[in-house]
């Protein structure tokens, strides 16, 4: 007889997710930081302010950096 495997998955009566409701909230924080990196970039003042030369990319990288924090927490 050819016996039919069942994944892990079905197995259990209650499947689990891969990411936490922790998991979510961080990533839709990391969003945001990322969405204001790009907000502090724009605006018709000089190319080359503070602003928008150094903090701006910073902020943006901070975000993208705490997005990859929040995927990877357990």
């Amino acid at each position: 007889m050819i016996e039919k495997k069942s994944s892990p998955a079905t197995q259990g009566s209650k499947s689990e997710l891969v990411f936490t409701k922790k998991n979510y909230q961080l990533l839709l924080i990391s969003i945001a930081i990322v969405a204001l990196g790009f907000i502090l970039m724009i605006g018709t003042t000089d190319i080359y302010d503070f602003r928008k030369t150094l903090l701006a990319p910073m902020v943006v990288l901070f975000g993208f950096g705490f997005g990859v924090y929040a995927i990877l927490k357990k």
